[in-house]
């Protein structure tokens, strides 16, 4: 098998990428351990960056966006008895909307199998080789247990934390990892109630962070900060819907609720590998790093990612120039670590930690004091909703 770029993972970032360089006339091949149907059920995250959506736009698959997601215009932020709202058009003139990673997907996956390049699900044993040199090859087996070999001019590790790319460049490079693992956990569940709130609600609380969102007009995503240990079990839907409502609610509101329909505890971290490239191999998406969703930067950053690489390897490709190429990784991991640090912010801001893990009322004050800075300063509201709504994308 002969193509121009091999692109292992059929997440957010590899399918984006597949498709900016299809509209650019350059050749993919997409490789894909799962099957079709778990890749569009993964449930992620659900904000999309003003850049994000017009780059979903600009490559044809915008549409079902612009029919069924939600247009925002801003967020509440709140602490007991207080919810203050942050206008991102008038403080920044950008919006953000509300449509799931798993639509996103879907909607590239859709338009990929209709319109080409080659999108292979079910492949194993996937090996990138020869990366140093120009001639870079992928070994895998197929979904019909054959082993084949690909051809490429460029491999792409856009298979997220767990895939076989990134050991590869920070082995040859000798690349340095950043890691921080937060003392709390996000407990998330999908329920069929509509939303109560017309922008998403994030509260502080002694008892822990809690997030009011949505999916659509008749389905909320809600989340309650957790201890790291403790289990679904630990949690029946009553008793995450009296936690909502203790966390969220004010004198004359509370959260509808509904049947839930998903539930899940996601573990948060932050984490950064540098370089981003080696020879003709480029990690774009979480092979290269994770945010906690506080900042709701995971899958902007990785749309961010593919959208600087493919631009660099049109220019290595067709133009046969290597400068883009060359600063992909540091010109990548500028927003990188600009983004991490505000979703950091958020997170440190909103989240509190118990007595048991070293926190204590001192901490709480701090974060109240930074709230409220928030609640009454037009530049740090400004400053909050620029990083929000995205930053632009260098290169």
């Amino acid at each position: 098998m002969r193509t121009q770029v091999g692109i292992i993972g059929a997440g957010p970032a590899g399918l984006l990428l597949s498709r900016l360089l299809h509209v650019q006339g350059i050749d993919s091949v997409v490789l894909e351990n799962r099957d079709r149907s778990y890749v569009e059920a993964r449930i992620r995250a659900g904000i999309l960056e003003d850049h994000t959506v017009q780059t979903l736009r600009e490559v044809g698959v915008g549409e079902r966006l612009d029919r069924e997601g939600l247009h925002h215009h801003g967020i509440h932020l709140q602490i007991p008895g207080e919810r203050h709202h942050l206008d991102f058009e008038a403080l920044c003139g950008r919006t953000v909307w509300v449509y799931g990673q798993t639509e996103v997907v879907k909607d590239l996956i859709a338009t990929q199998l209709a319109e080409g390049p080659p999108l292979l699900f079910e492949v194993s044993d996937v090996q990138p080789h020869d990366v140093h040199t120009d001639t870079p090859r992928i070994t895998f087996t197929d979904a019909q247990g054959t082993a084949q070999e690909l051809h490429c001019d460029v491999v792409v590790g856009a298979d997220g934390f767990h895939g076989v790319s990134r050991p590869i460049v920070t082995a040859a490079t000798g690349g340095k990892v950043w890691e921080r693992v937060y003392p709390f956990s996000w407990l998330g569940i999908l329920a069929d109630a509509p939303p109560a709130t017309d922008d998403l609600v994030y509260a502080w609380h002694p008892d822990g962070f809690a997030l009011y969102s949505m999916r659509s007009p008749s389905v909320s995503r809600l989340y309650v900060q957790v201890d790291p240990d403790e289990t679904i079990e630990d949690w029946s839907d009553e008793r995450i819907w009296d936690a909502l409502d203790e966390r969220l609610g004010l004198p004359g509101w509370s959260v509808n609720r509904g049947p839930v329909t998903e539930k899940s505890i996601l573990p948060m971290r932050s984490f950064v590998s540098t370089p981003m490239r080696h020879g003709r191999l480029f990690l774009a998406g979480d092979a290269a790093h994770i945010v906690p969703p506080t900042g709701a930067k995971g899958l902007n950053l990785a749309v961010a990612d593919v959208t600087l690489l493919s631009r660099a390897l049109v220019r290595l490709l067709q133009e046969k120039q290597t400068d883009l190429a060359d600063a992909y990784s540091d010109t990548a991991l500028r927003r990188v670590w600009r983004c991490t640090h505000f979703s950091w912010y958020m997170t440190s801001m909103l989240h509190t930690v118990s007595a048991r893990q070293g926190g204590d009322d001192f901490d709480h004050q701090l974060q109240l004091s930074q709230l409220r800075r928030v609640f009454d300063s037009e530049p740090a509201q400004r400053e909050l909703a620029l990083n929000y709504t995205g930053l632009p994308v260098a290169g």
